[in-house]
């Protein structure tokens, strides 16, 4: 793949100004009054601005079918007369964010739809936490791997693509982990040791 070396390292430079500058938005600054299905989506484009449209297409990352359809599932609450409130757009935000690497079912799992809005609060403001912490710490590893890529004259032909691939390396391991992780959940623990062949503990 041919890459224009400096437009990725202007890319880079711009995603970690993003980056460092970004969080996603306070639970006291996401709006309660109730707000249409339109108004919504405008909202979260605003707050989720990094997130890409589908590859290959002019839709965007999140649509009124979306949304209807994570109410149908249950995996969200569904709207008051039609109407959505700080709850909602704090269920939006996480699940948009989590199906970037987790299927739906799993995103379920992990935020299930039947919580208090205390409850919601606190998940909420817990993940904006980890977020930021994490956001900036991959943005350390993609800044370090693409030292070769800012600094004129070291740049090797196939820098990019290595970058590329351990950013693709990174996320991989990170979905195969989670999804691991979220299988343990009400598993059985001689279940698991006895599909790995390992010794069942003595009762």
């Amino acid at each position: 793949m041919q890459y224009d070396k400096d437009l990725v390292a202007h890319k880079l430079r711009r995603w970690d100004k993003f980056i460092t500058d970004y969080h996603l938005p306070e639970w006291e600054a996401i709006p309660d009054f109730g707000l249409y299905m339109d108004q919504v989506i405008v909202l979260l484009e605003q707050y989720l601005s990094f997130i890409p449209s589908p590859v290959g297409t002019k839709e965007h990352f999140v649509t009124s079918s979306t949304i209807n359809n994570y109410v149908r599932l249950k995996i969200m609450p569904a709207p008051v007369k039609r109407k959505y409130h700080r709850v909602h757009i704090a269920y939006l935000i996480m699940i948009l964010t989590m199906k970037q690497s987790l299927s739906i079912s799993d995103v379920q799992k992990v935020i299930p739809p039947d919580s208090s809005e205390e409850e919601v609060r606190a998940v909420y403001e817990n993940y904006s936490e980890k977020f930021r912490r994490l956001a900036l710490f991959f943005n350390q590893q993609v800044q370090s791997g693409a030292e070769g890529i800012h600094t004129p004259g070291q740049s090797s032909d196939n820098a990019v693509e290595l970058l590329v691939i351990e950013s693709a390396l990174i996320a991989g391991f990170s979905k195969i982990l989670a999804e691991k992780l979220i299988r343990l959940c009400g598993a059985d623990t001689e279940d698991v040791l006895a599909a790995e062949g390992k010794p069942t503990p003595e009762r």
